[in-house]
């Protein structure tokens, strides 16, 4: 890790600013060791990604009664979060990829893993590898699963791919050779010649990456950060050029999946940590505010974007982490591989088309309109009707105040849209809006189910916490169908993961692969692998330490299963050392329990396999402090003013609409109503409620 200086551990020392740029938009969130500061919202500029950066900065720096320049040289942390590397991969537009396999093993993407969501649905065709069949070649070489060579590293043969690869104008190349991680030595050599045969081309070594012994795993990982690398490398040096010739004169940490940040340098060796950075921020800001609320521990975080709607959870006080994340969808995607922040995604957002499928039927999303041309009512060019448009039709934003009062909306243009969905319907405008509003809840019901229900939680059991631009439009209906009787909306919801940037530390996981049992447990090997995962942090440590960060958490997890089973479950670890059988036995017990939790069942006469062992450490800085209003108003909110809405259960009616910045603590709103932010709108149906907390967040009560 490069340089992180000292002011980096000390807020106080300047300005913090958080990014997060969506496909619709990018939001921008200022800090410093006081409060939040400001908020700035833009359209995302995918050509120039740092226009729309900028333009959010100018927004939130007005704000503060500063212009960009000034607020970037006193800025001593910029967090960067994005959706750019999940994008590319969805839409293909990384590079051209070769992948580097044994002899023997060229179909490791091609298989997958064997997975199908339904086994009787025959409509697919069967994906694509990430990397096509044609660029995958054979090396000639083969280490055994005890790290001896069988086949020794054919040097003039690898020489003869790499030719090949010249003359097919390969632009990366990924290396997965079988049990590499046993003996990385043919790895490394392929490496060498690569850097030799093929300079400014870069690879990536699988062992390195994601030194794990699932082969499609690593395969993939290897491939999709390899991918990544003339994208992200130029991406990011493009992006700190511009934001360094508009004044930035502090640290540039992109947002990683981990939840955390890395210096840039890191990330540019390794893009694949910014797959999905951006929803990763999320659940940082939902754990930290929902406990700062009420206490909060079990948590489910929905943010909900133009593009997308991306759900986490918030278990025992601490976002939930996966190395389940697919790209394009379970099994027909393409899996990342490494451990990450567990947030799911759907193509659900204010931007999400609606159209009618052969059938006659209704449909929401996946495609969306995008921040170009965008939504109809924003007058840029979009003709099809999207969740934004119904919103619109249906009164549930103020044309005259979205993003602040910067956006004019046009409302013809939205009816004109949503109309023409109505009259292949044969239903009346409201009615074809309202339904669009249900389908696209619906999914969202559908994506939080996924995560928590299929996962062994109950969502009636956590608090809801609700955020993104479009997050209010239906958060009301998405909690009554959960069940949840209230839902957390804080008040910089339309910028949930920019903010969450405020919070978010420096991290990383170091992993170490060795299989044992619980019946046959090898204490040495075991206490050996704990020791290397610690000097490692040390080394860490020591790293950050010399650049100014004095606080520091670790923790240890171990991956494991049921013999003959096929899937680890991760546990934490309550120790870092195994010199006793009840180390061991206590370790197996949170194994069952577990087990249990998810899948509720456990066999506690069961041997249980650990395979992975990790450590993740932590270099905390300084966030804001969330600060309680001393006292709290009891004088009850005036409306700005009054708007005709359409609502399903008792249509059309007039109701107040609230302004964000005259509500103050103790406020309640009666539904049905709006309250209108910057950033986002709540709507309050009716029979729900509004209180302003201590926190100046709202508190929505449900009802039914």
């Amino acid at each position: 890790m490069s340089r992180i200086p000292p002011s980096s551990g000390n807020a106080s020392a300047g300005y913090r600013i958080g990014i997060d740029t969506g496909g619709t938009f990018t939001d921008v969130v200022v800090g410093d060791a006081t409060a939040i500061l400001a908020v700035g919202k833009a359209l995302t500029t995918p050509g120039r990604i740092s226009k729309g950066i900028l333009e959010g900065v100018s927004v939130a720096a007005a704000a503060l009664d500063l212009d960009v320049a000034s607020l970037l040289s006193r800025t001593a942390l910029f967090v960067y979060g994005s959706t750019r590397a999940t994008n590319a991969i969805i839409e293909r537009k990384t590079a051209k990829t070769a992948l580097l396999t044994t002899e023997g093993f060229p179909d490791t993407l091609v298989r997958r893993e064997g997975g199908k969501v339904n086994a009787w649905d025959f409509s697919r065709e069967y994906p694509e590898p990430y990397v096509p069949r044609h660029l995958t070649f054979e090396i000639r070489e083969r280490i055994t699963a005890d790290g001896d060579v069988l086949i020794a590293f054919d040097d003039a043969q690898a020489r003869d791919v790499i030719g090949k690869l010249r003359g097919l104008n390969v632009e990366a190349v990924a290396v997965c050779f079988l049990w590499s991680i046993a003996n990385a030595a043919h790895e490394l050599a392929m490496g060498r010649l690569l850097e030799h045969e093929l300079p400014g081309i870069p690879f990536t070594l699988s062992h390195q990456l994601n030194p794990i012994v699932r082969e499609y795993r690593r395969a993939s990982s290897a491939a999709i950060d390899a991918s990544l690398k003339p994208l992200m490398q130029s991406h990011l040096r493009e992006m700190e050029t511009d934001l360094r010739a508009a004044g930035l004169a502090g640290e540039l940490l992109p947002a990683v999946s981990l939840g955390g940040v890395m210096h840039i340098a890191d990330v540019i060796e390794r893009p694949i940590n910014m797959v999905r950075s951006g929803p990763a921020l999320a659940p940082i800001l939902g754990q930290v505010t929902a406990a700062a609320e009420v206490g909060a521990r079990e948590v489910i975080v929905c943010d909900t974007g133009g593009t997308s709607f991306d759900v986490s959870l918030v278990r025992g006080g601490r976002p939930v982490f996966s190395r389940e994340t697919w790209l394009g969808g379970r099994y027909i995607g393409h899996l990342t591989g490494l451990s990450s922040v567990d947030a799911r995604s759907i193509g659900a957002g204010g931007g999400s088309i609606a159209w009618i499928d052969s059938g006659g039927l209704l449909r929401v999303g996946p495609e969306s309109a995008g921040a170009d041309p965008g939504p109809a009512c924003y007058g840029r060019g979009g003709q099809r009707a999207t969740v934004t448009d119904a919103a619109l039709v249906l009164g549930y934003l103020d044309p005259d105040n979205f993003l602040g009062g910067r956006m004019q909306l046009d409302v013809p243009a939205a009816r004109g849209a949503v109309r023409r969905i109505a009259e292949t319907l044969g239903q009346s405008i409201d009615d074809a809006a309202a339904g669009i509003m249900i389908i696209a809840s619906e999914h969202m019901v559908d994506a939080i189910k996924e995560i928590t229900i299929n996962e062994g939680v109950d969502p009636r059991d956590s608090l809801l916490v609700a955020g993104g631009g479009a997050a209010g439009l239906s958060i009301v209906l998405i909690a009554r169908e959960l069940g949840c009787e209230r839902v957390l909306v804080p008040r910089l919801a339309g910028a949930l993961s920019a903010c969450g940037a405020q919070y978010t530390d420096i991290v990383t996981e170091f992993g170490v692969n060795r299989l044992t049992q619980s019946t046959q447990f090898a204490y040495d090997a075991v206490n050996d692998v704990m020791r290397r995962l610690g000097d490692s942090m040390d080394k860490f440590k020591e790293t950050l330490s010399s650049r100014g960060v004095t606080r520091f958490r670790t923790e240890y997890f171990v991956e494991a299963r049921y013999r003959y089973q096929v899937w680890e479950l991760e546990v934490p670890l309550a120790t870092n050392e195994f010199r006793t059988e009840e180390a061991v036995a206590r370790m197996t017990r949170d194994f069952h329990a577990a087990h249990r939790s998810i899948f509720a069942v456990s066999e506690a006469d069961q041997e249980v396999e650990f395979t992975h062992w990790k450590s993740r450490i932590t270099g905390e800085l300084d966030h804001p402090p969330l600060t309680p209003v001393a006292c709290e108003s009891t004088t009850a909110p005036i409306p700005t003013r009054y708007a005709q809405a359409f609502f399903k259960a008792v249509d059309s009616r007039e109701i107040p609409i609230h302004r964000g910045e005259g509500l103050k603590p103790g406020m309640t709103i009666a539904g049905p109503a709006l309250v209108v932010e910057p950033t986002t709108t709540l709507v309050l149906y009716p029979g729900s409620a509004a209180t302003v907390t201590r926190l100046n967040n709202y508190m929505v009560q449900v009802g039914s």
